[in-house]
């Protein structure tokens, strides 16, 4: 079930940054962002920051999706390749829950299917419910 998430929806940064929810369900979410001048570093490829950015907004999708509130605790990444492409997409998996935690590796490729980074983090799952309206 796709569910639209009026939370997400204000996530300011993820607004600045250029980055769009494609699908969202529990524990799962796919996001894309199209590469942009304002996402190249010095070098002239994508900054690690926006691809951690990225991949951190589809971590946050499919963590809260549950309907509960869900908080990173921790997060790493590991970059594999410069992208190529103009338009990279983090998809985000849960691997493991339980009462207050859950676990999640998000993969970031891009337009060729080339893996680019992964994406692991921890959320910490509060008592607070959150609201989403099907979609």
């Amino acid at each position: 079930m796709t569910r639209d998430t009026s939370l997400l929806k204000n996530d300011r940064f993820a607004a600045l940054a250029g980055i769009e929810l494609v699908k969202v369900e529990p524990g799962y979410a796919l996001a894309k962002m199209k590469v942009e001048e304002k996402h190249l570093n010095a070098l002239n490829i994508v900054q690690g920051g926006a691809t951690f950015t990225l991949a951190d907004f589809a971590f946050a999708a499919a963590s809260n999706a549950h309907g509960q509130v869900a908080v990173g605790i921790n997060a790493s990444i590991s970059y594999f390749q410069a992208p190529k492409g103009k338009v990279l997409f983090a998809e985000a998996t849960e691997l493991h829950a339980s009462r207050r935690l859950a676990s999640y590796n998000v993969d970031i490729r891009d337009e060729n299917d080339e893996l680019i980074a992964r994406f692991t983090g921890t959320v910490y799952k509060k008592k607070e419910k959150l609201n989403f309206k099907n979609g």
